[in-house]
């Protein structure tokens, strides 16, 4: 610490000085969230920067005073220059566009787990715009627990996501009743957030058996405006989501093994099953062909082998050189499968046969396995960045890429997939995208988010919006020209049914 920042320190300490918080978010430099910048928040700060707090760093709202992303004499300054100066720097604040969701977790901790729960209180308020409705408030706030989620966006982007999980089921924002949900920061997503919520949409289109809703919403986290999210259906077992019979954990009738199942095909953590170690030629993590269980979570010995036999059969069908079987059709449902796949090739998705595959199954010994729902987009367009504009003429299990997809290039070889998803792809194509106008459903979004999206560039910094934008069409009309010379024998037509041309 430079000499003059200690004296300032002990005048502080002796003269007790404080800098009274306006009406508001709370003001920059207000540790510890009383409403105010006093010498305890300076304290704070020292503590935490004698105590080599880096970790806590990397998750904290709050220490980060001027938002360099770490803990260091320069915070305990900005606190000093606002004290003497009585000049409060506030910090961004939401945009006043759409609902805000307050969250203040338990003694203000911050939330640096993806295996803790947290407890907090929240409300929501509706900001009177129309459609939504708040629900609770400050005098009275409600329950629930939140910790961190994620894989890679977890350990590489300081904005991070959530998982929450009410006390009571409530229907936020509009959305169907449950206790889970998660807060998705979408802080990979460079392309307007657009990734998610066009793909969420084509999945609707397309007709998947469910899609999760998402609603953008901005954010205030123990007391600091934390940007604009999207509160997101929690992909599980529910009438309103995965409508599948809920199997019991450590169930061992053989009747009922055989179903409900969601599966996720993925291998970062949960009950993992090995279908084969070692795919295709040569070995490496991304050629592990594994599947999580989510549920039931915790299998006995018969549901463990129940599902590792039919997945591993299904696996050898796929993986024929006949390519004149169907056998595998006796495990795969081919419609689902489908719909899931055509919406990853026009996200161009990279990962959507390699990790957030989610599939599920029906009981019965003749019940197939069901693709869906759709879930992460992060890896849509990302070729185009990666690799160049030319990247767009491959299909997503092609190269160049930098993740291997599973399944998907050997179910592509079989004549009858191929005549299967022609006429499904012309069938889509054909109506429009079944009534879908991308452009409108783009424009119309980025003006719906834009003002909460400035704000939240204001504190986490990011390009500007239209060219994100104009970068998102370019990449989607551009793959969606290429497969209709890969698969297409009509034109479109627009959504009120005239013909136009392809």
């Amino acid at each position: 610490m430079k000499p003059t920042n200690i004296i300032l320190f002990f005048i502080l300490m002796f003269v007790g000085l404080t800098a009274n918080a306006q009406s508001g978010l709370r003001p920059r430099g207000d540790v510890n969230c009383d409403w105010e910048v006093t010498v305890a928040d300076l304290n704070s700060i020292l503590d935490s920067i004698v105590g080599d707090a880096k970790y806590h760093a990397l998750y904290s709202y709050a220490f980060d005073v001027n938002g360099d992303r770490e803990i260091n004499i320069a915070d305990a300054n900005v606190i000093i220059g606002t004290i003497l100066g009585d000049e409060l720097q506030p910090m961004p604040s939401f945009s006043g566009t759409m609902p805000v969701l307050y969250i203040n977790t338990e003694g203000h901790r911050n939330i640096d787990s993806k295996e803790e729960y947290l407890h907090a209180d929240w409300w929501l308020d509706a900001m009177g715009i129309e459609g939504y409705e708040s629900i609770g408030s400050p005098e009275a706030p409600l329950g629930m627990v939140i910790k961190g989620r994620g894989h890679y966006t977890w350990d590489h982007f300081d904005k991070k996501s959530f998982r929450i999980k009410f006390d009571a089921k409530q229907a936020p924002l509009g959305m169907k009743e449950n206790r889970h949900f998660c807060l998705l920061a979408h802080a990979d997503d460079h392309l307007a957030k657009l990734k998610n919520t066009m793909g969420f949409e084509l999945s609707r289109r397309l007709g998947l058996a469910y899609t999760p809703a998402q609603e953008p919403v901005e954010v205030v986290l123990n007391g600091q405006y934390i940007g604009l999210y999207f509160l997101t259906d929690k992909i599980r077992v529910g009438k309103n989501r995965v409508n599948i019979e809920e199997q019991p954990d450590m169930e061992t009738n053989p009747a009922v093994i055989t179903g409900g199942w969601l599966l996720e095909l993925n291998d970062f953590d949960g009950t993992v099953i090995y279908v084969q170690e070692h795919y295709m030629d040569g070995w490496s993590w991304e050629d592990m062909l594994c599947f999580l269980s989510l549920s039931p979570e915790n299998l006995s010995s018969a549901q463990k082998n129940y599902i590792q036999n039919f997945l591993t059969d299904a696996n050898v069908a796929i993986q024929t050189d006949d390519l004149s079987s169907t056998e595998w059709e006796k495990y795969i449902d081919l419609d689902s499968l489908i719909n899931y796949y055509i919406v990853g090739e026009i996200m161009d998705d990279i990962e959507h046969f390699a990790g957030s595959c989610y599939m599920h199954k029906h009981r019965g010994d003749t019940t197939h396995l069901i693709f869906g729902p759709v879930w992460d987009f992060g890896n849509s367009f990302t070729r185009e960045a990666h690799y160049g504009p030319d990247s767009v003429g491959h299909f997503i299990y092609e190269q160049p890429s930098f993740i291997k997809s599973h399944w998907i290039e050997e179910m592509a070889k079989f004549p009858h997939f191929q005549q299967v998803l022609r006429d499904r792809w012309n069938e889509f194509y054909g109506s429009g995208f079944n009534g879908l106008d991308i452009d409108t459903f783009i424009d119309e979004f980025v003006e719906r988010i834009r003002p909460a999206y400035e704000s939240d560039v204001a504190r986490w910094p990011d390009n500007d919006i239209d060219n994100q934008k104009s970068d998102f069409k370019r990449y989607i009309h551009a793959k969606i020209d290429w497969l209709q010379t890969q698969w297409g024998t009509q034109d479109p037509v627009d959504p009120s049914g005239s013909e136009t041309e392809p």
